[in-house]
């Protein structure tokens, strides 16, 4: 694993957490760990997200299908009664038009996660099933393998919103190990509630933790910092976050997590280049460039890319050992490890 690359670091961290989580101890047998990447509300995403779930309540949510429920599905299918309800009597007063709550229910019911019926000329529902509580703890970690003082800086300022909207239950950066006695990002000026971890870009598997986090109060009231005086540690301007908000931004990163996993790079890269593998770097696989010899990032790995080459038709119509070729193979691959993450349906 590459120090130099910020986002084949990201892959590692992410490769890691699916392994060990959590850093210092092991989980309990009734908590799966579900690993993503690049989530978080709008005005901020997190490098590496883990949501810590109950496993017997995470195989209920596969009821639901793989793809996330956005807060306008979650809105329904938490609120849809076990009886045929007209659905504006089942679900809460929305603060927007009733006919968007409509459509929310007729796409519910296109997912087949509701029933639908109409009845004197009204639009009833009821559940399926009841929509679990799987989520437990959401855990965010910033990736920065080269933190130097600027990027150092920049980063403080991140953290110290994120401990301050309390978002996620623990906050923590991780950087490449420099084999000093006393790691460089231990002297910067991180919010103490933020954990730090060290990672060995030779082999992942032996990060340690430098510091340990503090848990939020991510069911309790949040403080957003909107801005901070140039200059002035000391004046910010803050708005507060109430705690359904929280409640309802951390089921949707949730979702979108129990989606998309970390190994999702490969749908915003071009696995169907002639020059795209994966290797293993430590225990993690990694995408790689034949062409340039190296782990490409994402932003390098497009149509664009002077070195792109589609593969040849032949790979995927004439003896070619695995049906579709090796770019439909290495999709494969990375979905199943994927859906590997998800308890199989009860």
């Amino acid at each position: 694993m590459s120090p130099d690359s910020e986002f084949v670091f990201e892959l590692g961290v992410c490769g890691w957490a699916e392994r060990n989580w959590p850093p210092d101890g092991e989980l309990d047998p009734d908590t799966a760990a579900i690993v993503a990447r690049q989530l978080g509300t709008k005005h901020r995403r997190w490098d590496t997200v883990i949501i810590e779930a109950d496993r017997e309540a995470l195989a209920r949510r596969a009821h639901f299908g793989t793809r996330a429920l956005d807060s306008d599905l979650l809105r329904v299918v938490r609120n849809a009664p076990e009886s045929w309800t007209w659905y504006r009597d089942a679900l809460p007063e929305p603060d927007f038009p009733w006919r968007y709550v409509r459509e929310a229910v007729h796409r519910a019911a296109g997912r087949g996660i509701v029933e639908t019926r109409r009845q004197n000329n009204r639009i009833e529902l009821r559940r399926k099933w009841r929509y679990p509580n799987w989520v437990e703890r959401i855990v965010a970690i910033e990736n920065k393998p080269d933190l130097d003082a600027s990027a150092a800086r920049a980063l403080a300022g991140q953290i110290e919103r994120d401990v301050a909207l309390a978002l996620c239950d623990e906050v923590w950066v991780a950087t490449a190990s420099t084999g000093h006695s006393i790691e460089p990002v231990l002297l910067e000026d991180f919010p103490v509630e933020a954990g730090v971890l060290v990672v060995d870009t030779d082999d992942e598997d032996t990060t340690s933790v430098a510091w340990h986090p503090r848990t939020l109060a991510a069911s309790e009231a949040g403080t957003r910092i909107t801005d901070r005086a140039s200059g002035d540690e000391g004046t910010a301007t803050v708005d507060f976050a109430d705690p359904d908000w929280k409640a309802e931004k951390r089921l949707a990163i949730a979702e979108r997590a129990y989606e998309r996993g970390w190994r999702s790079y490969v749908d915003t890269m071009r696995p169907d280049c002639r020059h795209f593998e994966l290797r293993e770097s430590g225990r993690t696989a990694l995408p790689w460039c034949a062409a340039k010899e190296k782990h490409q990032s994402a932003a390098e790995c497009a149509g664009s890319c002077p070195e792109f080459e589609p593969e040849p038709p032949a790979w995927r119509s004439r003896d070619w050992p695995i049906e579709g070729g090796p770019g439909k193979a290495i999709r494969r691959l990375l979905a199943d490890r994927r859906e590997r993450q998800r308890p199989a349906e009860e």
